[in-house]
């Protein structure tokens, strides 16, 4: 499916691809088992654990940004120039959290992003410059980076490795 443009593209999307994502590793074996040598995430645990902290800032900007604040984007102290070093440091902090509890960690903040998508119109969620927080995009660009984007990465990831 193409690049989502309304509210019910998005919703679709963003849940199909986070089904696609939860039943292939439903079909993996061993979910803890090492991906080879290349990726900076090394096993599923830090997919989800990458996934989950990209909701949690989405989840932040939104809230800042909708009380006309303007939100640290992408995290304090990174421009999004140095999203390679944030990454390396939300692999780094998630690495003491086991499997099952990453896993649900991701459930329950994907869920926090699909009420944000389903209490918005089309329009609020796809004109550009809408909200000043979002600059010269649109709010549903960013849920688009931060669901359904993001999970075809996780999944194309996983199943790269499993090759």
């Amino acid at each position: 499916m193409a690049r989502p443009t309304t509210k019910e593209e998005l919703l679709h999307l963003s849940q199909a691809n986070y089904k696609k994502l939860n039943d292939l590793i439903e079909s993996i074996s061993d979910p803890n088992k090492e991906f080879p040598e290349g990726t900076m995430n090394r096993n599923i645990r830090d997919v989800l654990a990458h996934l989950h902290h990209w909701h949690l800032m989405m989840l932040n900007w939104y809230e800042v940004g909708m009380k006309g604040e303007k939100p640290e984007m992408p995290a304090k102290g990174y421009s999004w120039k140095d999203t390679p070093e944030l990454n390396k440091e939300i692999w780094k902090k998630y690495q003491k959290v086991d499997f099952n509890e990453t896993k649900s960690l991701f459930n329950n903040s994907y869920q926090d992003i699909q009420k944000i998508i389903e209490k918005h119109t089309n329009e609020e969620l796809f004109e550009k410059k809408k909200y000043k927080w979002t600059g010269t995009t649109s709010l549903g660009s960013y849920l688009i980076s931060a669901t359904s984007s993001h999970y075809d990465w996780a999944i194309k990831l996983i199943k790269k490795t499993l090759k």
